[in-house]
């Protein structure tokens, strides 16, 4: 008799985690491919400059395009080579898949935002749609489906 507490969840719901994890990491390469090919850095680098400016201190730096779009790459990698694990529902990767979805979820309503309101700050305005705001919808149904199987599975 097995006494763990996911002992109740069969191989399908192992299966929908994964696919979930899955789908987070495509959602995410494509809208990192909706951003590189939409300008996106050029509305972010001076949001960053003008926070900072306005606030003395912002958290998040300014980026090279090809740093950013490196980091990025090597991030879905790392994400997708961490799959297996997502597949078997390993203890350790649920919070790393929260914090995954939760932000990906901020950043699909930030370009919605950005694109009804056209500009990001005061100083940073840009012609809509803002750039990533064609993938944003996959990335917000991605990650609500994410946050659903974490939770459906915890």
């Amino acid at each position: 008799m097995n006494a763990s507490p996911r002992a109740h969840l069969g191989t399908s719901d192992s299966k929908k985690l994964g696919v979930a994890w899955l789908g987070l990491c495509l959602a995410l390469t494509v809208h990192v491919f909706d951003e590189s090919s939409t300008g996106f850095l050029a509305v972010y680098n001076p949001t960053v400059v003008a926070l900072r400016q306005k606030l003395g201190f912002w958290p998040m730096p300014t980026f090279e395009f090809r740093d950013w779009l490196t980091g990025l790459i090597v991030a879905i990698i790392a994400l997708l080579a961490l799959s297996p694990f997502a597949f078997r529902r390993a203890r350790w990767i649920r919070p790393l898949f929260y914090i995954l979805a939760v932000l990906m979820l901020l950043n699909g309503i930030s370009h919605t935002v950005a694109t009804i309101f056209g500009r990001t700050v005061s100083t940073v305005h840009f012609p809509r749609p803002a750039p990533g705001f064609y993938s944003s919808p996959l990335l917000l149904i991605a990650s609500i489906y994410a946050l659903w199987q974490l939770r459906r599975t915890a």
